[in-house]
């Protein structure tokens, strides 16, 4: 009877590593359950698990090992030796943060110097007046990087599978936090803090499993928009420069800005409201709404209201920089027409840039007000926004 129990207990190591990254990785079928609890117990105990398991083999066999046939010997080392290779795969090749490494260094550089394409898509981040562009080519192989701008430290990350970019405060309870990413969550990436080994969402920075459940990030607010549209608005930017380590990895990710990538996960579905459609989810007050990409290439404005917001969302001739702005200006609502580059409101007449600000005529002068507003997989934005509408549906 021995011999049945150290044959189940190998198989249950075996099965153990590989649910514990199943769970968490974008395996067929893995992302769809919510296992989070599950997997959190398993991500955070596999050690003493490990201990348990192998003490429990080690000492049966111990028992037995010199009363036993020699194909039994050889059969219970087939399943050791399986073990050994299931356990090597999946914590040395398959976790998370052993296949998207960190920079090794934080590199920026300004436009002058620098060797960013200029029509690559970058999250831009300004604080104190100090710009600063983050490539998505990079940051999402990386998933996050962590840089200071004015002696605050930042988090940008950004999720391949989700197309979502945020860039959030690493300030937990008062001290910057460390963070690895540990694996996914309904295909968004999930980090893991030092210090409580909580689990936290990439696209809402929220705590999700661990001591910290139920806390969230600072978001900072990010703009996504293509390096030459940024950096007109933002001409002393600096700009994120490539690690030459991991130059290969970018190279795989060269296509990722246009949806063409090679990957079934990170590749874009180019009809509409599907899974992996591109859309632009818009967000105000916890109020949320859903807007088709390929309807907005098409109209280059959409003008539209989110509870007790009126919005106006432009797109600029380069199909990739997008604006969200409210419409109310001082006690009154406008509306937009756009010819080109050109934009009016009907209400003065007076002529508008994409940055939300009046250039010519009665309202001169004045700055529209942003609204959050994000390019992300249609799967990812409406899991997370749940009661998020579609616009036009």
């Amino acid at each position: 009877m021995k011999k049945v129990y150290i044959i189940l207990g190998l198989l249950a190591l075996i099965i153990f590593e590989f649910v514990r990254v199943y769970l968490i990785m974008p395996l067929p079928g893995s992302q769809q359950f919510n296992s989070i609890d599950i997997a959190y117990f398993l991500g955070t105990n596999k050690w003493v698990i490990r201990l348990v398991g192998y003490l429990f083999v080690i000492i049966l066999t111990v028992s037995i090992w010199m009363n036993i046939l020699k194909r039994e010997k050889l059969f219970i080392l087939f399943l050791a030796t399986i073990y050994i290779g299931v356990f090597y795969v999946f914590t040395f090749k398959m976790e998370a943060d052993k296949m998207f490494y960190q920079p090794t260094k934080v590199i920026t550089a300004s436009l002058l110097n620098n060797k960013i394409p200029s029509n690559k898509l970058v999250i831009g981040v300004v604080i104190d007046s100090v710009a600063i562009a983050y490539p998505i080519q990079l940051i999402g192989y990386h998933h996050q990087v962590v840089d200071t701008i004015n002696n605050k430290a930042i988090m940008v990350t950004y999720c391949t599978v989700c197309r979502t970019g945020r860039v959030y405060s690493p300030i937990v309870k008062g001290k910057q936090e460390t963070f690895r990413l540990v694996g996914m969550d309904h295909f968004n990436a999930m980090f893991e803090d030092q210090s409580t080994k909580s689990w936290w969402r990439q696209s809402n920075g929220e705590c999700i499993a661990g001591p910290l459940k139920g806390y969230k990030l600072q978001e900072i607010r990010s703009e996504q928009a293509v390096l030459s549209a940024w950096s007109r608005v933002h001409p002393n930017t600096k700009i994120l420069q490539p690690d030459p380590v991991f130059k290969e990895k970018f190279d795989q990710m060269d296509t990722y800005d246009k949806g063409a990538s090679k990957g079934s996960l990170t590749k874009r579905d180019k009809t509409s409201w599907s899974n992996k459609s591109w859309v632009l989810g818009v967000e105000d007050a916890g109020n949320s709404k859903t807007y088709d990409w390929n309807q907005l290439v098409v109209q280059r404005i959409i003008q539209d209201s989110i509870p007790n917001n009126p919005i106006v969302i432009l797109l600029e001739n380069d199909t990739a920089s997008f604006h969200t702005y409210s419409r109310k200006m001082n006690n009154d609502v406008l509306s937009f027409i756009k010819n080109k580059d050109a934009i009016w409101d009907t209400n003065t007449g007076s002529l508008w840039n994409y940055d939300g600000i009046c250039i010519d005529g009665q309202l001169k002068g004045k700055v529209l007000t942003k609204v959050a507003s994000y390019q992300e997989f249609l799967h990812s934005w409406e899991f997370f926004h749940p009661k998020s509408s579609r616009y036009g549906k």
